[in-house]
């Protein structure tokens, strides 16, 4: 059965793209078939691997899931595209709760033949991001070191637990993955103590530090891992897929 890990914050700027790409790039490494699914209307997940955002959404085109994803330039990575036409984000973030269910069922339809599948969320509360925890398997969330990191979690983790309600024995708490590290900054070590004393284990110990290679590697098109394989960011990108695998 394929883990289906969904990468969500609804704040924006916290590393979930970022993330997402690079997990995903990671696990394919592993050894794993790995599908980078993109439901964030900026698709910044479809370009940083190399593809254009598709004309229309895959999840509302009469084709399969399976025929539109496409390959990378990773073997083991395929991608299923996003897209920027304001007609289908009109028409996902709108949907049903018939229609959500639709979307998911050929999600994971779709997505079946892959031992790992990584969802790319939007920033937001919406009805896109209720779909994506509703066909995964798994909640990872990126919390950015700073001041209001812990600002908005309260909203989205009762939305986790309403679909967890919805779909029991499906959903859980994947992790809680702390971004933008500065163990310089007194400000970083204050997060980290206080995200880890209130929720505990579910908190990875990989942090992902602050990491120039991390912002530039986009630019090119690439994971990290790919534009700088000896920098801080590949080998804590590295250390977070050997935490996925080990939590199996």
């Amino acid at each position: 059965m394929s883990r289906v890990l969904c990468v969500a914050n609804q704040k924006g700027g916290v590393g979930k793209t970022t993330t997402a790409v690079n997990l995903a790039f990671a696990l394919a490494r592993a050894g794993n078939r790995s599908l980078l699914v993109d439901l964030d209307p900026q698709c910044n997940a479809t370009s940083n691997l190399g593809h254009s955002p598709a004309a229309h959404h895959p999840l509302l085109a009469t084709q399969t899931v399976r025929e539109a994803v496409c390959r990378t330039a990773t073997e083991g990575l395929e991608i299923l595209p996003g897209s920027a036409k304001f007609e289908d984000l009109n028409e996902l973030a709108n949907a049903s709760e018939a229609d959500e269910q639709a979307l998911t069922h050929r999600l994971t339809t779709g997505a079946a033949s892959f031992d790992f599948v990584v969802i790319d969320c939007p920033p937001s509360l919406g009805r896109l991001t209720e779909t994506a925890l509703a066909a995964s398997t798994e909640v990872l969330m990126p919390i950015q070191c700073e001041y209001f990191a812990m600002e908005g979690l309260t909203q989205m983790i009762q939305m986790i637990r309403k679909v967890m309600a919805r779909r029991p024995n499906q959903l859980q708490f994947g992790g809680i993955l702390l971004t933008m590290y500065d163990d310089q900054l007194m400000l970083t070590r204050e997060v980290d103590d206080e995200v880890r004393e209130f929720f505990g284990e579910i908190v990875f110990e990989t942090v992902i530090p602050r990491d120039v290679a991390v912002a530039e590697a986009p630019s090119h098109r690439q994971s990290v891992i790919e534009y700088s394989p000896r920098s801080r960011g590949t080998r804590a990108y590295v250390e977070l897929c050997m935490e996925v695998l080990e939590r199996d």
